[in-house]
């Protein structure tokens, strides 16, 4: 049963609101691994706890937490200790994909949420790839405008360093 979670705008939900710098470097996520095996756990194990799931994903436990809050996952407690189950685990290495190639933890919920449909994830997997098609699309954009400032901004740089030679040699 996910409980109901207050909606936050999807913006104010990086991991780099979330997580510590420290922290953030030590993810090494391949997208191809994951999409691949989300419910695929190489110990066998069905179910994990925070430490587990700490140490396998490199994300902190505040981090589960925050997605626990934020409804992106449910996991059973055993009083105080979260018992987290391989659909918890996948869906956490879901977010975190999602999150390394910049989507908002809102167009990742969205996705998750067509796995219930009962469709054996066709839906969803439709939608996962249409998302990350659009994803490929605006980065492709948005490096192409970076190499042109870099490209702009390189010839400023050159026309400045000429103008200060010829005012160095003025000078003298």
């Amino acid at each position: 049963m996910m409980r109901a979670v207050p909606h936050r705008p999807a913006e104010a939900q990086t991991m780099s609101d979330i997580e510590p710098p420290e922290r953030r470097d030590r993810r090494d996520l391949a997208v191809p691994d994951l999409v691949a095996g989300f419910d695929r756990d190489p110990t066998g194990a069905d179910v994990f706890t925070i430490r587990d799931l700490t140490r396998d994903l490199g994300v902190s436990a505040r981090t589960l937490r925050f997605y626990e809050e934020k409804g992106l996952v449910d996991p059973r407690r055993n009083g105080q200790e979260r018992l987290y189950s391989r659909r918890d685990r996948a869906r956490l290495k879901y977010v975190l994909m999602g999150k390394s190639v910049g989507f908002s933890l809102e167009e990742v919920r969205e996705m998750l949420d067509l796995y219930d449909l009962g469709d054996g994830r066709v839906t969803q997997l439709n939608v996962a790839l249409e998302k990350f098609r659009e994803r490929i699309d605006r980065l492709a954009r948005q490096k192409s405008d970076i190499d042109r400032a870099i490209t702009e901004l390189s010839r400023a740089c050159r026309a400045v360093e000429g103008m200060l030679a010829v005012a160095a040699e003025q000078k003298n």
